[in-house]
């Protein structure tokens, strides 16, 4: 199993820029990929960023230009760097681990962003 610890959400003006991390640990192979989902009140969980370990990247349209996400293979450790954040980006935000072959998948545990005067 891996397990999966976020940090970094919190309260941001609009315009500011919040950075978000999330470690693994556990039984963690050389396949795997990294990601950030989010969960606004009423709306369905979406992609926002994902993240190979080989370095391969993948966002949203609605945050491309804004969010990077970035990986330090190392420490099995995956962040969001979000600047010009906007009222519309808030929710929760959730990390996720797949690994293959088997797809294993799993969720961390949420962190809210609030963007808001």
């Amino acid at each position: 199993q891996v397990q999966l610890v976020e940090s970094g959400g919190g309260l941001v003006q609009p315009g500011g820029s919040l950075r978000l991390s999330c470690a693994a640990s556990g039984r963690i192979s050389s396949n795997n990929v990294m990601g950030w989902y989010r969960q606004a009140p009423g709306k369905e969980r979406g992609l926002v960023a994902q993240m190979t370990n080989g370095g391969s990247r993948h966002y949203a349209d609605s945050v491309k230009g804004r969010f990077t996400i970035s990986r330090d293979n190392a420490k099995n450790t995956v962040y969001l760097q979000m600047n010009s954040l906007k009222p519309e980006d808030t929710a929760v935000y959730y990390c996720k681990f797949i690994q293959w072959p088997e797809n294993y998948q799993t969720w961390g545990q949420g962190t809210q962003v609030t963007v808001a005067s």
